[in-house]
This record gives C-alpha cells, structure tokens and sequence, in this order.
C-alpha cells in the first residue's frame, strides 16, 4: 500500500485534524538506535524523538519485555519483587526527602495525580504554569498546558507566568536582576490567586522548559521561586518527562540542574523507552497523606512488564554510560551549531544542555524577531534529506533537537552539516 493510499484510509478512521509532523507525512515502519526507516527503505537520522530514550528497539529492552511478558503480567494489587524492585531502585536517583513512587501509564496520567496530591495536601486550587507550557491531555492537566488551552478555557484555578526568555530579556540586566524579576511573576500569579479568593496548591514546570523553548534561566532563579511558592504553602511540581533520565547529561533530573528539591516529581515517556510507563516520586508525608483520604489505583500502571522495561533502560543508562556521553557528545553538538551560527545570519541564538538544543531562528539579529516561516520550512527541508527534527517556542521559530541518548559525535556531525545544506537551500 502506497503512503498516499494510508494517509487517506488514516483521514477516514483518525480525521483530518489527528496531527502529523511534516508537511508530506512520514511512514514509518523499523527503528534502531537512533535510525528510523520509511516504507520505502530509506533511512533517517532520529535528532528528535525522546520517547526511544536509549534507541530504538535496544535489544536489552525488547528483551526484558519478552521475557518478563511470557512469564507473568498481573496488576500492583498482588505482590511482585520486581515492582518492588523497581520502585526502590527508582527513588533511589532522587534526593532522600523525595522517596516514594506511585506508578501509571503516561505523563498525562502522572501529572493528573501531582495535581490531585497538591491540591489534596495543600487544601488549595489555585495551580500556577508558564503561558506556553505542555503538562499532558487530560481534562485537569490541559487547563494548565496553555500551549494548547486559551486563557478563556483555563478555568479560575489556573495562572500563567511570563515565558522566560533571557535571550530576549536580558536588556541589560544580570543574572541576579533576571532572576529576581523571573521570581517576582511567580510571585504575582500566587497574590492573584489571593486577590481572587482562590487558595494556591502549587508551581507545574517542566524542568527543561521545553515547549517554551529551552531557555538557558539564570542562576539562582528556582531557588527564589520556590521561596515564594513554599512561604504561600503550595508545592513545587517538578515535570522531568523531558528532562529527566539524564537527557540534560550532568545530572539525573532537570530540578538538580536548577540546584532545587522539588516536593513531588512527575516522569513519564522516556521512562519506559517507548513502553507506555510513568510515575510520579514525591516526598513521603505527601504520598502517605493523600493516599490516607484518596484510594489511588491504576490497573496498568508499574505491572510486572512495566517494570522489567523499567529496570532495563536504567540497567542501559548506566551500563552503557548515557549520561556521559551526553556530556561529551552534547558538549562537541552544541559547540558546531554554535559555529554555524558564524556562517548564518538567520541563526540569533544556540543553547543547550547534554542532548537537547536549541537553535533560535531571527529574522534580524538585533531587533530578534523571530523566523517563524523560515523555522517550518526548514524542518521539512531536513526531513527530505533524511534527519528529523522539530519546532518549540512562542512563535514556533525555535529548532528543537532532541536525540536519543546513545546519539554519537559521528550522528552529530551529520546532523549539523545537514543542517548547513538546508539552510543553505532557504
């Protein structure tokens, strides 16, 4: 069957609105490390997806799937070692306040239960997000992913802050200023609340923030938000599906990035490395007090196979040393995309951390517009020669790269020469 035929019979049973990256959508059909192949055998560099977190198809993880799906797969509410097994070996990476783990099937469904914690432990409502943030689809998480929900669709429980875009805010100002000033938003959404006579429950970031771009914050800025957050007695929800698992390289978690604890953490897709497998790890007096009062279940959620899945991507992380080389190989990524910045004026900013960049798109290098048609167009014009990549940001202008985590200096060095004979094709 040609792609044509399927993307029409895909209309039919999906609708026309089910999205697809690319303008001439891409029919996949193999992957491996980080090559994906299309129906027509042809091959492409994966600079992108972060759901395969070790690679495509690793072999250690189909693996223990197989294994562990032909041996016995039952629900959390019968014993099972491995689940144990996991769960410790799990808040084992975080800091010791944060020690208890509550398992589910996706982001969405694990940020669903971060808000139902704060809201039930703090006696509030009131949940604060950035105005260009991605939190998941349920009902509950969209009014807080104001990506996708407009302001009038938020509800009275739901403030937004400012993104944060240092690139384009500095204007003078030092980190010290930037950060007092990036704090004093969070602090003016919570007094809002308070002017509403609406009770604040907590702070949702994700800790990379992605979807806002990916801004390089300044430092000390969570430290001074939190301070306002905890003093209003709400809590700090820390979204490490983007960040976590190592993909920023110098640390586990995004939040130890920004030298914060947060008081409950949410992961999901890269957890599972494709397997349908999240959490969320909080502090104990906060899993124990809501479990007190709410009965918490999820069929699915951390069962056996889940968990042998689990266990394996960490077993890969470690064994196969991914979270150095994505210092090493981001460290060699980052500075040749800063260099094609010399040779391309479209080019305003480049930033990053371990294996996951971003390439600022302006229009002009002083004023900083951003390039929004060149960015889509771009995009499509790395898909044709064979490396698949992405757009985030306000204005959709903002290149997102985003590899899986065994990416190597040879798969960056293809990936950023592509990148110069595309926009060399502009």
């Amino acid at each position: 069957m040609t792609s044509d035929a399927l993307l029409e019979r895909r209309y039919r049973v999906l609708g026309r609105n089910s999205p697809l990256f690319y303008d001439k959508p891409l029919h996949l059909v193999r992957g491996e490390g980080v090559w994906l192949y299309d129906a027509d055998g042809r091959r492409y560099l994966d600079a992108y997806n972060n759901v395969p977190h070790v690679g495509h198809c690793h072999p250690r993880v189909v693996a223990a799937l197989s294994r562990q799906a032909a041996t016995l797969n039952i629900h959390t509410r019968y014993l099972d070692e491995n689940v144990v097994a996991y769960a410790e070996r799990l808040t084992s990476l975080f800091d010791a306040q944060l020690s208890m783990a509550m398992f589910c099937c996706t982001g969405s469904e694990a940020n669903e239960l971060a808000l139902r914690i704060a809201r039930d432990c703090s006696g509030g409502e009131g949940i604060i997000s950035t105005a260009w943030a991605y939190h998941g689809n349920t009902a509950a998480v969209m009014q807080v992913s104001s990506l996708f929900t407009p302001e009038d669709k938020r509800g009275p429980h739901v403030r937004t802050v400012p993104v944060m875009d240092p690139y384009r805010d500095r204007a003078g100002r030092s980190d010290e200023e930037l950060s007092t000033a990036y704090a004093l938003d969070v602090k003016r959404a919570i007094d809002s609340f308070s002017a509403a006579g609406v009770r604040f429950a907590g702070l949702l970031y994700c800790t990379a923030f992605s979807s806002e771009g990916l801004p390089t914050l300044p430092a000390g800025f969570m430290a001074k938000a939190l301070a306002h957050v905890h003093a209003a007695g709400g809590f700090f929800i820390a979204d490490e599906v983007q960040a976590g698992f190592g993909r920023l390289g110098s640390h586990m978690w995004g939040h130890q990035k920004l030298g914060v604890i947060p008081d409950i953490v949410t992961m999901g897709k890269p957890m599972g490395n494709g397997h349908p497998l999240a959490a969320v790890v909080a502090r104990r007096e906060l899993v124990s007090g809501f479990t007190s009062r709410n009965m918490y279940f999820n069929t699915f959620g951390g069962n056996p196979v889940s968990a042998a899945v689990g266990t394996a991507v960490l077993d890969v992380l470690e064994d196969e040393h991914l979270l150095d080389n994505a210092v090493t190989v981001g460290a060699y990524t980052l500075a040749r995309l800063k260099r094609l910045a010399e040779r391309h004026a479209l080019i305003g900013d480049v930033r990053g951390a371990g294996l996951f960049f971003a390439v600022d798109f302006v229009d002009d290098r002083n004023a900083k517009t951003p390039a929004t048609a060149q960015s889509k167009r771009l995009v499509n014009l790395m898909r044709e020669r064979g490396v698949l990549i992405s757009r985030i940001g306000i204005h959709d202008n903002i290149l997102k790269i985003r590899p899986p985590m065994s990416f190597s200096q040879q798969h960056a060095d293809l990936l950023v020469d592509t990148l110069d004979q595309a926009m060399g094709a502009l």
